[in-house]
Formats: C-alpha cells, sequence, structure tokens
C-alpha cells in the first residue's frame, strides 16, 4: 500500500471525510493503487488523487469501488454505508463548488456564445454582400434580354427561336438561371446565418441573466427563498444517482422537483403537468436519447416552450451543442456539474416563465 498518498494538507472539511471514507473501502481491497487502476483502467495518479482528496472522483467511480469491495468481501456493501458516502460526496461536491468557479463557467459559456454571434454576423454581411451582387446582376441581364427581345423578335416567339436569331440570347439566359439559383442558395444561407446570429444573442442575454443570479446567491449566501405557487423542475437522467445528486443540488430552491429515468417517461410526465420553468436532460440515454426526447418534446404545441437544459459527460464541444441547439436544447452544462452554475441557470429559466405568466 506504499502507492496510497497521504491526505492532501490543504483539504476542506468535506473532502477530507470523502477521501477518509474511500479510503478505508479501497484498503479492504488489499490491493495497490497501480493495481486497482490497471483493473478498472485508469491511470494511477488519478486514482491516488480520488484516494488523497485533492481530486473529486466521479460517482461512477465510487460505485465500482463498492462493487469491487462487495466482489472481494462476497457480500453486499449495506445499504447505509452507500448512503453515507452518497451523503459526504454530495457535501464534497458542494464544497468543491463556488461562485467564483461558476463564474468561470459562465463567462466561458458566455464567451463562447458571443464567439458564435459575431462570426454569424460577419457570416450574414459576407452573404448579404454576395446576394445583393448576384441580384444586380440578375436585373441587368433581365433589361439586356428585354432590349433583345424588342429589338429582335415579339414576345410570343418562342425561346429557341430567340436563340437562332440572336446566338447570345441562349448564354444571357443560361447565366441568369445560373444567378437566380445562386440567388436563392444565398438567401437560405443568409437566413441561417441570420438566425444562427439570433440564437447567440439570445443565449448572451440569457448568461448574463445566470452571471447576475449567481452574482446575487453569493452575496445573499444562497438562492433567496421562492414563494409558493412556483413552476415545477422536470430532471431526466437513467442514473438514479445522477438523479438523487441533481435533487439534493436543487432542493435549495425550494421548487418541486419532478424526477425520471427516460425519455418516454419524460414526455408522460409532461402530459400531466403544464407548468415546468426548465427541463434538465441527460444526453446520453438508452433506447431515447436526449436529442431525440428534445426534438419529441419541441414537436408538441403544448411544451414546445420549455426550455431544456442538457446535462452531458461528453464534454461542450462544437459538435454536440451545434446538435443539441438543432434539437431544440437552449442551454448545455457538463458533468461533473457546477452545483452554483446549475442552481443559476434554473433559477434564471423560473424567472423568465414568472414573468411569461404574470399578466
Amino acid at each position: 500500500m506504499a502507492e496510497l498518498r497521504p491526505l492532501g494538507d490543504d483539504l476542506n472539511d468535506a473532502s477530507r471525510a470523502l477521501a477518509q471514507a474511500l479510503r478505508e473501502l479501497f484498503e479492504g481491497l488489499q490491493v495497490s493503487v497501480r493495481r486497482y487502476a490497471a483493473r478498472r483502467r485508469l491511470d494511477p495518479g488519478t486514482v491516488s488523487r480520488y484516494l488523497n482528496g485533492t481530486r473529486l472522483p466521479p460517482w461512477q467511480v465510487i460505485s465500482d469501488l463498492f462493487a469491487d469491495v462487495a466482489e472481494y468481501r462476497g457480500t453486499a456493501v449495506t445499504t447505509e454505508a452507500i448512503e453515507l458516502v452518497r451523503a459526504l460526496y454530495g457535501s464534497a461536491v458542494d464544497a468543491a463548488s463556488s461562485p467564483k468557479h461558476a463564474v468561470e463557467i459562465l463567462e466561458q459559456q458566455l464567451a463562447d456564445a458571443d464567439r458564435v454571434s459575431r462570426r454569424s454576423s460577419v457570416r450574414g454581411d459576407v452573404l448579404g454582400d454576395a446576394l445583393l451582387d448576384r441580384t444586380q446582376r440578375i436585373a441587368d441581364l433581365e433589361t439586356r434580354l428585354n432590349q433583345l427581345k424588342a429589338d429582335r423578335i415579339s414576345e410570343q416567339k418562342r425561346a429557341d427561336q430567340l436563340a437562332a436569331v440572336h446566338p447570345d440570347v441562349c448564354g444571357l439566359i443560361a447565366e441568369r438561371d445560373e444567378l437566380q439559383q445562386e440567388v436563392e442558395r444565398l438567401g437560405t444561407d443568409l437566413r441561417e446565418a441570420q438566425a444562427q446570429r439570433a440564437a447567440a444573442e439570445g443565449r448572451c442575454d440569457l448568461l448574463e441573466r445566470q452571471l447576475a443570479a449567481v452574482e446575487q446567491a453569493a452575496t445573499a449566501a444562497g438562492l433567496p427563498a421562492v414563494p409558493q405557487g412556483m413552476p415545477k423542475i422536470l430532471v431526466v437522467d437513467d442514473q438514479p444517482d445522477n438523479l438523487l445528486a441533481m435533487t439534493a443540488v436543487l432542493a435549495t430552491l425550494d421548487q418541486e422537483l419532478v424526477t425520471v429515468s427516460s425519455g418516454r417517461e419524460a414526455l408522460k410526465a409532461l402530459l400531466h403537468h403544464d407548468d415546468f420553468a426548465v427541463i434538465i436532460m441527460d444526453v446520453q440515454m438508452p433506447e431515447m436519447d436526449g436529442y431525440e426526447t428534445c426534438a419529441h418534446i419541441k414537436r408538441r404545441p403544448r411544451t414546445r416552450d420549455v426550455p431544456i437544459i442538457f446535462l452531458t459527460a461528453m464534454g461542450v464541444d462544437s459538435e454536440h451543442t451545434a446538435r443539441g441547439y438543432a434539437a431544440g436544447a437552449v442551454d448545455y452544462i457538463s458533468k461533473p456539474f457546477d452545483p452554483w452554475a446549475l442552481r443559476a441557470k434554473v433559477a434564471v429559466f423560473t424567472s423568465i416563465y414568472l414573468e411569461r405568466c404574470t399578466p
């Protein structure tokens, strides 16, 4: 066990308590850190940091540790032990989070949205200039064709007869038709660029409100209490541990949480309730993933306006965000999620819901 490093010197109480509990579980396996890391296909240094408290492990790592301990002992780990570690884990997650960290996350998202807005704006300007140029060229060609028609042949004649009288006509007509096709394509691209910029501007506005909510929460040492009759929050995740963690984090908002474990259950919940302020949905789910579920929700007139936050462990890269926004999501947060940032997002969407419903 020489590879098991001492606990970190500057750990907070919650991280220290969790690390001690995990070390007790691990020591019961009677294996080295390197051997266990190889068994679970993990980096030995990462496992060591999990066990000395300097890095918070994903809950799945802890679940795997419970399973390995049960296999080694030949008996299941007690429910009490699991609940104890789960409580320690929740405390460690909250302690690891801070308003400063949440602000960093939200500011990065704001920078990304601002970059998309600026790029879309530049692209829209270029497309607009190209569209104007093609439109003017078509108008010039139409003028030349009309002059030829007036000079050479009456309007009742067929195009091939007109071409026989003046060979340049075929080329002018072909050029005009090509330009008209290009105008249609440019128009479609321009509308897409404008829609992308509008969506990015909308995300910028949301993120600025979320940043303000974090700052307000930090000043008040927590988000303020909410009145009765607040809208609900729908949480969709196929992993029970994730639902429990989400419930613990959002409990401070004093809003009713409806938790379901599949996309189909989410659709059923939306049939029975019409007062959801926001939906928090895991992307990776069996049978019906988050993208498909989101698309179904957006196709229903009754639910299409409910904002959806995607929760993803795949990282918030351009490919996944583009697919999520195309499906209808309005926001993203990555696992492991920051409690302050998530609560701020939910608080803002709740405020928007109340603003919309207030006469």
